[in-house]
């Protein structure tokens, strides 16, 4: 009987320990679903529009960083691109996990203005490419002062295209980012505009 009855008790566990797996593996698969699917249509507008956003202002800050006049220009066109690189990364890696296209910028950043053309009119504060052209033929204080103007009005369009994944979007991963630009960006926008009030704009 005690042989039985252990083997019983045995069997018991074995059945136990296997629902427990079973349900264990069920919970992660799930979530690892919710994780690509719970997204709508604004999400992957956000993030496709939002990347080629984000490459411009770094295409911009890296003009800053080798012609800028002013030390806190250069500090802060560091600081701009050090926060946008990891964002168009985490973006590019929803959009693929999404099953949805990742925008191609190319390799090379210098063809970019190229790619953007006609971009400009969609999307806010997105510099057309005579801006850009202008702000390339600068120099000096002029330079700090166009930079500065046209990266406010940039930051201003990327604040209202998160503001729109707000209230549209679904994904709580874009729609955290969003929130994360919104709340970088102005604070942002509030040094620049202190910036250029001490370059006399």
């Amino acid at each position: 009987m005690q042989r039985r009855s252990s083997a019983r008790l045995l069997t018991l566990i074995a059945i136990v320990l296997a629902i427990g797996v079973a349900g264990c593996g069920s919970e992660d698969g799930s979530a690892g679903s919710d994780s690509t699917s719970s997204h709508n249509s604004a999400d992957v507008a956000f993030a496709t529009d939002m990347i080629p956003h984000h490459t411009q202002a770094i295409e911009m800050a890296d003009m800053a960083l080798t012609r800028a006049e002013d030390t806190d220009v250069i500090d802060l066109a560091g600081q701009i691109k050090a926060a946008q690189d990891p964002e168009i990364e985490a973006m590019s890696g929803w959009l693929e996990a999404w099953g949805e296209e990742v925008p191609d910028l190319g390799d090379d950043m210098s063809g970019m203005d190229h790619d953007m053309s006609g971009m400009d009119d969609s999307m806010p504060g997105m510099m057309s490419e005579a801006d850009m052209q202008g702000l390339a033929d600068s120099s000096g204080a002029a330079f700090d002062r166009m930079w500065l103007t046209m990266m406010i009005e940039h930051h201003e369009g990327a604040i209202s295209m998160a503001e729109t994944e707000l209230s549209d979007g679904e994904s709580a991963e874009a729609k955290s980012l969003a929130d994360d630009i919104i709340e970088g960006q102005q604070a942002e926008v509030t040094t620049m505009q202190g910036l250029l009030d001490d370059l006399g704009a």
